[in-house]
């Protein structure tokens, strides 16, 4: 990438020590990529596009506008990786309607204890329809940042012989960095579709994308990715297909 996002809030020091310490270097993509969609349902990206400071009067967590153009970008790869049959794994937020369970939460937000009625009775959690899962989708519930903690992500990743992710969604400096720490922690190669992501804060998006470039994953862009994906040969995976009789064993290896 030539003019990344990040380069209007970093300052000339800090690329020089990037380059004399080695950080930034490219990876490239695994062999058997996984499609991760984290955390885009109505909390996040609200019900319409609006500017954000609209949007969260009514939805607290919105990204405004810019979720909705990340929302167009992730159709683009769920498309490509549907076609190639690529899995596509989402996550989303799940919680008791007593809130007993939103521990840490809690304590880092004045209007966590609001409970506005939704829009048109949504429920938050819901993936926004423009890419809601089809059936042959996994979708993961989680009540932490990182699509990892305390649910069954890297098994289902291991089930599938996948080696890699190409991660999508939001926030990128929350629920999205949290889970490239893991997948890096967790030795997968990961691959951040920058036009794919999402946050509240500009300033945050672009440092985040940044650091994670330099120390955990590559950044891409939106056409890199869905031309490294239309390479791939159909067929990589085999998926179960919903019934014993005519289920399918998941490849082990490439």
């Amino acid at each position: 990438m030539t003019d990344p996002i990040w380069s209007s809030f970093i300052t000339e020091r800090d690329r020089q020590v990037f380059a004399a310490s080695g950080y930034g270097a490219l990876q490239g993509f695994g062999k058997r990529p996984a499609l991760l969609v984290i955390d885009v349902n109505y909390f996040f990206c609200g019900d319409r596009p609006e500017p954000i400071l609209e949007s969260i009067k009514r939805w607290r967590n919105s990204c405004g506008e810019e979720a909705w153009a990340g929302v167009a970008a992730i159709k683009q790869l769920i498309d490509v990786a549907h076609d190639r049959a690529l899995p596509v794994i989402y996550t989303t937020g799940i919680r008791r309607a007593d809130d007993w369970d939103i521990g840490s939460w809690a304590w880092k937000n004045s209007r966590t204890g609001e409970r506005p009625s939704p829009p048109n009775g949504l429920d938050g959690n819901t993936i926004v329809p423009d890419i809601a899962p089809q059936s042959q989708d996994i979708v993961i519930y989680k009540q932490k940042p990182s699509a990892f903690f305390g649910t069954p992500l890297a098994s289902y990743l291991q089930l599938l012989g996948a080696d890699s992710l190409i991660v999508t969604g939001t926030t990128t400096s929350g629920c999205v960095r949290a889970s490239v720490l893991d997948a890096f922690s967790n030795n997968f190669r990961v691959s951040i579709v920058e036009q794919g992501c999402f946050d509240r804060s500009q300033a945050s998006h672009a440092i985040n994308l940044c650091d994670m470039h330099a120390k955990y994953a590559d950044v891409i862009a939106l056409d890199q990715a869905l031309g490294f994906m239309r390479t791939l040969p159909r067929g990589l995976f085999d998926l179960p297909r919903g019934d014993s009789d005519n289920a399918l064993p998941l490849a082990a290896n490439g």
